[in-house]
């Protein structure tokens, strides 16, 4: 069982920027890939960006590219969301995924995810 905790959501100004993180409780978080999502009201979750087990591959959604950055430090078993440049199409409930090596599925479907945190809110003030 992996529990993930995101935080670091906010209210920023567009053009503004913001990290997220996400703390793992697994023992051994370089087991997992993992993923952003985000939701905003009235819309489906959507993919953001995806860093494999090691950090060693980086996808992220066209609408993002170029302005935010994934990371991990998996001595500290956490995940981080650098967002710059903030959009107001960018104002969402982010959440991060965990899967296990080896998982079925693609990186940017949900489906393909085992675990997820709580999310946390990032409002975008035009």
């Amino acid at each position: 069982q992996v529990q993930l905790v995101e935080s670091g959501g906010g209210l920023v100004q567009a053009g503004g920027s913001l990290r997220l993180s996400c703390a793992a409780s697994a023992r051994t978080f370089e087991a997992y890939g993992m993923g952003w999502f985000r939701q905003a009201p009235g819309k489906e979750r959507e993919f953001v960006a995806y860093i494999s087990n090691l950090g060693r591959s980086t996808y992220y959604a066209d609408s993002v590219k170029g302005r935010f950055t994934i990371s991990r430090d998996n001595a500290k078993n956490t995940l981080y969301l650098q967002i710059n440049s903030l959009k107001p199409e960018d104002a969402a409930v982010y959440y991060c995924a965990a899967r296990e090596i080896g998982s079925s599925g693609s990186y940017y479907l949900g489906s393909s995810y085992d675990y997820w945190g709580q999310g946390t809110q990032v409002t975008v003030s035009s």
